[in-house]
């Protein structure tokens, strides 16, 4: 027997449909849901609904499992039948994470999650506590990045569905690593989303870049935010997660009393009291708002951390110039920019924006360092370029380990992207699987604009489309073993290993965090407790070492110490410490 229910407020009849026999519902009730109860469904039963006199059958929009793909029928799933073994796992703290991006479709060949637990043992030796894995709903196709999700409660098949997501994540627990899933709450994608058959999930009063905003504030707002708060307690309650990250937050158009976020982070809170695990919400925000993470008792939203693209931009520029046009890198390239990054986090915190053309951001406020994350590459960063190059092939070994000695070094939560850890040469590409051919135009023709504002030409955009632009992005494996694959590999395994180790590292107080540089010279100097970390991105120079500090990690070799100075050559990376072995 299995009860099924439908928010369907905008429709005068509904029906249920189970291979061919069609099924009333009773309905609609105050709160405008519709309900039938059918004594021989079970899991793994078909369904879909008929939407007044349309012929169509349509899926449910809380679909646990879409088989057929996006298009076709709904299945009923047994969310509490898997059998788990995590029992007693209690995650490492956010505070103390370092996290690793993964796209489950190209992190292996076979691109599953039970092809990715296998891996699951090199990322426990090279340090990473967290894994954050893109977004993982049902979208059309077998190939895309996640963020054009549809059935947001369902798993994408091709990854190996519900079963296969709790396998990877009862396996992780079980090496020590918690798992953080990308959800995707600003829109839904562009094929195969049927709720506006139903009900008004999303408005015409507000509009984000991919269209019409989600109904977080107009008529049937709060089934609206039901719909999506229910689908974060879904994954941190059944299947296991430790945390959502939630993207772009910036496009959630809400001037209710009580923000969405809000709303969610409290809910959050009472489930990681009912199952007795920290449960984390990560917030992708450009906003330069401090209010994201402040705590809900202090006025804030709640957030547990946010993104922190100003530190990117500053380092990136500091790194690479663009050649053509330059999109928001124009507000950075110098090394104030930096420094200010790593005290402050925000560089734009009441700032005027060269690109924005209009006042940006403002001071954190004392806020820890650890409700930001830092990261040198990441989906969008890779992705986002014409050819999805990295960052050691944009600028070389020497500077993409500079760069990896900044992010592991400095006071805010650090991040890396899949293969970025073994310089890897394989690309990461966006691609997509749209079944709709003028979808497929479209969504061409936007990555043709959106590349435009850095100057590259239609040339060098790979088709989206193209099967070849999948397999492409796959990490190729063999590679970490070999030459500046593994020197990067031990670097980063020792960054992540000292960093790990070090309580002055692991402080997130930026008041204890001393900034110098030379802007001429193109050096950074940071000092955090007992430790100094200089970044020299020009010629061999001289370093102050008053307290005698110890060589802990050199980015290459020709670091020497003599007396109170430490000589650094160019394009290097070197950790001193004075903290006890």
């Amino acid at each position: 027997m299995h009860e099924f229910s439908i928010w369907a407020p905008s429709v005068d009849k509904i029906q249920l449909r189970i291979g061919e026999t069609t099924h009333p519902m009773t309905g609609p009730d105050s709160k405008g849901y519709w309900r039938a109860t059918i004594e021989d469904a079970r899991a793994g039963t078909e369904y879909a609904y008929l939407v007044d006199d349309d012929p169509h059958p349509y899926p449910d929009p809380r679909s646990l499992r879409q088989l057929q793909g996006v298009h076709g029928p709904s299945c009923v799933y047994d969310r509490k039948a898997f059998g788990w073994t995590d029992d007693t796992w209690q995650g490492p703290p956010l505070t103390g994470a370092v996290i690793y991006e993964m796209h489950i479709g190209t992190f292996t060949v076979d691109g599953t999650f039970d092809a990715a637990i296998e891996k699951l043992g090199y990322l426990r030796k090279l340090g990473v506590t967290h894994l954050e894995i893109m977004p993982v709903a049902a979208f059309a196709g077998d190939r895309g990045w996640g963020y054009d999700g549809v059935a947001l409660f369902a798993v994408q098949e091709c990854y190996g569905g519900p079963d296969g997501l709790k396998r990877f994540v009862n396996a992780c627990h079980i090496h020590g690593l918690a798992v953080i899933l990308d959800v995707v709450y600003n829109h839904f994608g562009p094929v195969g989303n049927y709720t506006g058959k139903y009900g008004p999930y999303i408005t015409d009063k507000h509009h984000t870049p991919w269209g019409d905003a989600m109904n977080f504030e107009d008529k049937g707002s709060d089934e609206v935010r039901r719909f999506f708060c229910d689908n974060a307690l879904m994954w941190l309650r059944d299947f296991h997660v430790d945390g959502l990250r939630l993207d772009a937050v910036h496009e959630f158009m809400d001037r209710s009393a009580v923000n969405f976020m809000e709303q969610m982070s409290a809910e959050v809170d009472v489930m990681s009291a009912t199952v007795g695990r920290r449960l984390v919400l990560i917030a992708e925000s450009d906003l330069n708002d401090p209010k994201v993470v402040r705590p809900r008792e202090a006025g804030g939203y709640g957030m547990d951390a946010q993104w922190s693209d100003d530190f990117h931009h500053s380092l990136f520029t500091l790194l690479h110039v663009e050649e053509g046009g330059k999109g928001y890198y124009d507000d950075f390239g110098a090394f104030e920019c930096l420094a200010k990054s790593l005290k402050n986090m925000f560089v734009y915190d009441g700032m005027f924006s060269i690109y924005r053309d209009r006042t940006h951001g403002r001071p954190i406020d004392g806020l820890s360092a650890h409700h930001f994350i830092g990261f040198i590459q990441n989906h969008d960063q890779v992705g986002n370029r014409a050819t999805g190059d990295r960052l050691e092939q944009i600028v070389g070994l020497d500077r993409a380990m500079v760069a990896a000695g900044v992010v592991m070094t400095a006071p805010f939560i650090p991040m890396i992207f899949m293969g970025e850890e073994y310089a890897a040469s394989t690309p990461f590409l966006y691609f997509a699987d749209h079944d709709d051919p003028e979808m497929a135009k479209l969504v061409s023709a936007g990555r043709k604009k959106e590349f435009a504002a850095f100057g590259w030409d239609d040339n060098q955009i790979p088709d989206p489309e193209a099967p070849s632009t999948f397999t492409n992005s796959r990490l190729k494996w063999e590679e970490v073993c070999e030459g500046a694959h593994a020197a990067m590999l031990d670097w980063y395994t020792k960054l992540i290993h000292a960093r790990r180790a070090s309580n002055s590292l692991n402080d997130g107080d930026t008041g204890h965090v001393k900034v110098t540089f030379d802007e001429d010279k193109r050096w950074l100097v940071m000092d955090r407790g007992l430790t100094r970390s200089i970044c020299n991105l020009g010629d061999a120079a001289e370093f102050d070492n008053p307290a005698g500090l110890r060589l802990l990690l050199a980015s290459k070799e020709g670091v020497e110490l003599e007396g109170d100075k430490v000589h650094v050559p160019a394009n290097a990376f070197v950790l001193l410490s004075g903290e006890s072995d």
